[in-house]
């Protein structure tokens, strides 16, 4: 994209420079979230600055959330950029600091706005599904008590670097999942996992060192007005190969059915019908049309 978010300001991508001081680079004291608009408008956005701030207070980075500031910035982007909807990933860095680990508050943190146009997903993901690849990169334990959308991403980036070694993962364009190092299931490498079994749903809990996803969050709620019952817990891989359904959850994916799980040196195992099940495709409607479409 040609344009980006500095500070409060448009400025062409090429310009737009942070600091070698910066504790965002020095550190990775930084926090981010990604989400998506929906005909202009950033879905969930009160939530994801909710988190955001409350993250900001836990690491001392100075931060107050202007919902309605940010929604004009963002529109301003877009269309600088010439974008109807967009991809958003908004960056709170702590900000110049001298060298040194910090002895107080950041005081002067730097905000980053990235748009980019919406990946382009073809209907039969939603209705075929994707396959989930186990890893065996475990998930981190998070450095708080609960896991922070941090600049601290190797974890992840570790986890794709796996998932980009298997055949059957790159030719099926796999998600990746991680385990806890005692062997609970965890989460995706962006995203967070669900699983249905004779009708209720089931999420690891987020004792289990997961990110709090506000999608994941928003689907325990949908799936409560639904009138599906739901249960955080810990469970193991096996316990997927007996599920009736499966999906994971992301603000830009939203939610995306998993139809064969893929284990290195074992055949692969088709989820269900092998395609979208029935309380999957009800969530997801549910949930487009929440987000106003």
């Amino acid at each position: 994209m040609r344009f980006m978010g500095v500070d409060g300001r448009v400025v062409d991508t090429a310009e737009a420079v942070v600091s070698v001081m910066d504790h965002g680079l020095l550190y990775g004291m930084g926090l981010f979230e990604t989400f998506r608009t929906y005909q202009g408008e950033p879905f969930l956005l009160e939530r994801h600055l909710s988190r955001l701030a409350d993250s900001c207070k836990m690491l001392g980075i100075a931060y107050n959330p202007n919902p309605k500031r940010l929604r004009e910035w963002i529109l301003q982007l877009m269309s600088a950029n010439e974008l109807e909807d967009a991809y958003v990933r908004y960056t709170i860095t702590a900000g110049v600091e001298a060298l040194g680990l910090p002895a107080g508050d950041y005081t002067n943190p730097t905000e980053l706005v990235y748009i980019k146009p919406l990946p382009v997903l073809p209907d039969s993901l939603y209705k075929k599904g994707r396959a989930l690849q186990l890893l065996s990169t475990p998930r981190n334990t998070p450095e708080t008590a609960v896991r922070l959308k941090s600049l601290h991403y190797m974890n992840n980036i570790m986890a794709k670097r796996e998932l980009q070694s298997y055949p059957d993962a790159v030719r099926f364009q796999a998600e990746g999942l991680m385990l806890t190092g005692n062997g609970d299931l965890a989460e995706g490498i962006v995203s967070n996992i669900f699983f249905i079994k004779d009708g209720k749903l089931y999420t690891p809990d987020v004792d289990t060192g997961i990110l709090p996803g506000i999608t994941r969050a928003f689907v325990l709620e949908l799936a409560d007005h639904l009138g599906i019952a739901a249960e955080e817990g810990r469970y193991t891989w096996d316990v997927l190969t007996y599920a009736d359904e499966i999906f994971t959850t992301g603000s830009v994916q939203e939610l995306v059915p998993v139809t064969s799980l893929l284990r290195h040196g074992e055949e692969n195992a088709v989820v269900g019908s092998g395609f979208v099940g029935p309380i999957t495709e009800h969530l997801l409607k549910t949930y487009r049309q929440k987000a106003g479409l």
